[in-house]
């Protein structure tokens, strides 16, 4: 090889580095910051993306810093329910717990993220925190609303049963998602008791449940990639091979952002 080839080498590509937002949890009179196994393993084995866990009980002052080193945002599910303040409503659901710290700091980061041309994943809550960070607001009990299925799971059944695909959900001719899986309705688990209601700006659905709700939004007027979807694609991902793409596709769009930072660096020095 000659000493202008090894000049004009590229430099390998590093594996991105994706933050992942964790939530409060209480445990024998001690509060702990958690992040559920089943999230964290799909991002490592399928988008092969480094995930770096944030603590959002220190408030939002360290929010820029976090984002210097992250290539995506991966906005997970938890078994809390956003405040309905943050989107003008009163509390519909008093028995349910919340994360005000979350909300708090993910609201925030989200805008932070589109801002930065960031890749945006989200899933469960996750997708309902992006509605509400662009304006948008929920339905706090899906199950109660004319004309909607309840889309719960029965917290008596054993875990594989709650995460069973219970229902099917249709894909958007001609949308990203469509042509990402390569069919126009696959079939989903469904744990959720809340669900998106008026959609946040630039927010676009991409695939529905069988009574019309949303099940799967992108923005492509506003991010590279937003996607996010109210299912749980993290179950079980290595047997499910629409999830196994998802995470993929998140993967790129992360290496996509890489290889941008990278091209700006070297023109900068």
């Amino acid at each position: 090889m000659s000493n202008s080839n090894i000049g004009n080498k590229q430099p390998s590509l590093r594996k991105p580095v994706v933050l992942m937002t964790m939530g409060s949890q209480e445990r024998k009179g001690h509060d702990y910051q958690v992040m559920t196994h089943k999230y964290i393993t799909p991002l490592v084995d399928f988008a092969d993306c480094v995930p770096v866990l944030v603590p959002t009980c220190c408030g939002i002052e360290d929010l820029e810093t976090y984002l210097d080193m992250a290539d995506g945002v991966y906005l997970t599910g938890a078994g809390s329910n956003i405040d309905p303040a943050l989107y003008g409503q009163e509390n519909e659901t008093p028995g349910k717990g919340q994360d005000k710290n979350r909300d708090l700091f993910d609201i925030p980061l989200v805008k932070a993220a589109i801002k930065r041309g960031l890749p945006i994943f989200g899933v469960c809550r996750g997708m309902q925190e992006i509605n509400v960070a662009l304006g948008g607001d929920i339905y706090q009990k899906v199950y109660a609303e004319p004309g909607f299925n309840d889309h719960r799971e029965n917290p008596e059944d054993p875990v594989d049963v709650q995460y069973a695909q219970v229902h099917g959900v249709k894909i958007k001719p001609g949308s990203w998602l469509r042509e990402t899986l390569g069919t126009d309705e696959i079939r989903v688990n469904s744990l959720h008791g809340q669900g998106l209601r008026n959609l946040g700006a630039g927010i676009e659905p991409i695939a529905h449940a069988e009574d019309g709700l949303v099940e799967a939004i992108h923005a492509p007027s506003i991010s590279p990639f937003l996607f996010a979807v109210q299912w749980h694609p993290e179950w079980q991902a290595a047997k499910n091979p629409d999830s196994i793409k998802i995470f993929q596709a998140f993967g790129d769009a992360c290496r996509a952002q890489v290889r941008k930072s990278q091209i700006k660096r070297q023109q900068a020095a």
